[in-house]
Parts: C-alpha cells; sequence; structure tokens
C-alpha cells in the first residue's frame, strides 16, 4: 500500500472496541490546547483511533506515546505520519501496562476514550497519580459530570471523592454527539485533572478507599450503618461524620475520616 491509498483508506469504527471516531477539527484542536506544556516532556494519548488528536499533539514538539489496540488504526497512523510515528511509538493497551516501568519520566494523559472502559483507565491513572500529573480526556457527559461532582449533588459520589483526592477536577466543554461517526447516543463532556494531592493520604489510602466505597454503597444511609461493614472503630461511633450520609462529606472530611480511623490524630 502506496501512501495514496493509505490517506484515502477509511478506518472501519468497531463497536465492541467502542470507537466513536471524532471528525470536529476545531473539537479536536480546542481539547489538545487544554492540554498543559510544564512540569513533563511527554505525552501518552490513549485510542488515538484515526489520528484526528494526535495531529495536533505533534505541533507540541514533545514525546509522543499511543496506546492503540486496533490493528487497521496503528497502520494507518504509521502511513499517514511517517516522520513522527513507528513501532516504538505504541506502547499496548493502557490498561495492561505498568505505568511506572514503561515511563522513568513524567508523562500527561489525553485522549477522547472510549466510553466502555472510561472509569477503568480513569482508575488506572489515579493509581499512577505520582507519574501522571495532568489529564485532559473526553467520556461520556454523565460520567464526566460525576468526576467533577461536588458534595450535596447527586452526580457526586465514589468516582468523584477518589479522583478528587489526587486530582483537581475541571469540567471544560461538553461536545455534541454529531461530531463523531459514528454517533453515540449521548452527549460527551471533556474533563481536566491536575495533580493536586490532599496532605493527609500517606498511609491512609486503604482504610480511605474502603470509607468512601462503604458509604456511597449505601448512600441513603447515615455512616453510622453504612460503614458497619469495615468494623467501626469504637471511639469514632460517636463522631460526628456518623450521622451524615457520604454525599455530605467533603474529599477533605473522607480524608481526616481516615486519619482518625487510624489514630493518627485526635478525634476531638
Amino acid at each position: 500500500m502506496n501512501n495514496t491509498e493509505a490517506k484515502r483508506l477509511k478506518i472501519r469504527a468497531k463497536k465492541h472496541l467502542g470507537q466513536h471516531f471524532l471528525t470536529d477539527e476545531n473539537i479536536a484542536r480546542k481539547i489538545v490546547e487544554s492540554l498543559g506544556s510544564s512540569g513533563y516532556d511527554q505525552i501518552l494519548e490513549i485510542g488515538p483511533g484515526t489520528g484526528v488528536l494526535t495531529k495536533y499533539l505533534l505541533e507540541k514538539n514533545q514525546k509522543l506515546f499511543l496506546s492503540e489496540i486496533d490493528v487497521e488504526s496503528i497502520d494507518f497512523l504509521k502511513v499517514n505520519f511517517p516522520e513522527n510515528i513507528n513501532e516504538n511509538t505504541f506502547v499496548g493497551d493502557f490498561l495492561k501496562i505498568n505505568i511506572d516501568e514503561k515511563f522513568a519520566e513524567q508523562i500527561a494523559v489525553i485522549g477522547n476514550f472510549p466510553y466502555n472502559i472510561s472509569s477503568q483507565i480513569l482508575f488506572k491513572i489515579v493509581e499512577s497519580f505520582q507519574k501522571i500529573p495532568e489529564m485532559v480526556g473526553m467520556f461520556q457527559k454523565e460520567v464526566a459530570q460525576r468526576i467533577a461532582a461536588v458534595p450535596r449533588n447527586k452526580d457526586y459520589g465514589i468516582l468523584s471523592v477518589l479522583v478528587q483526592a489526587y486530582y483537581d477536577v475541571e469540567y471544560l466543554f461538553t461536545v455534541s454527539e454529531n461530531v463523531f461517526n459514528p454517533p453515540p447516543k449521548v452527549k460527551s463532556g471533556v474533563i481536566k485533572l491536575t495533580r493536586n494531592v490532599k496532605n493527609g493520604l500517606e498511609n491512609n489510602e486503604e482504610i480511605f478507599k474502603k470509607i468512601v466505597k462503604a458509604g456511597f454503597n449505601q448512600r441513603r444511609k447515615k455512616l453510622s450503618n453504612a460503614l458497619k461493614i469495615i468494623d467501626i472503630p469504637e471511639n469514632l461511633k460517636s463522631h460526628p461524620f456518623m450521622d451524615c450520609r457520604a454525599e455530605e462529606l467533603s474529599v477533605e472530611d473522607f480524608i481526616n475520616f481516615a486519619k482518625l480511623w487510624k489514630g493518627e490524630t485526635k478525634i476531638f
């Protein structure tokens, strides 16, 4: 296949991969411009597909890596960007790579994420927060809203708290379903994460996550009932937080509660 033939090649969106290719160049440029340019020299794009974001990422003159599992897309990208993209550019399935081992330096993450694995991608980013200072990603709008939600809001939940414990979240803009091929059945939302680790998580991450998950798994109940499954310490059973529902506590409240649970601070 020569270059002319390759550039005419139409990549077929595959349903099992959750592919919806962005076709609006202005939105693609806007997404890439939302990514910062300091604190890292490397960028990892997840799911580049037809390269609509990739072309603008290459203009940033930072080392670019691509995570793509669709063979058609990989071939298309290598042929259409021969001066910048080759076998060494691809890192495989993002959900399977070891971020710390694969990348020695800090690396930003960007992508139009497949809806069916977007939460998994997000949790993996959180797990590697020390290596990933920034992320700009497109999600299903409802998921993006949950990530950015604040307390006392119906969208505020496990995803909100676990992400916001490690990153500041900014909901950037909404994207119409009409600028994708094929169009999804829902709108999309673009968010930006900027690393900002809250004080107090050190050595308390495990209990912090247990408290958050238990509290929101029974979000209609007060924490005094919702947290029974993880054996509430006797000296915390009368704490004011126990009369609250999970959605009433801020991220900082959950972190402080985890510290109290571990006995690192005084209760009153």
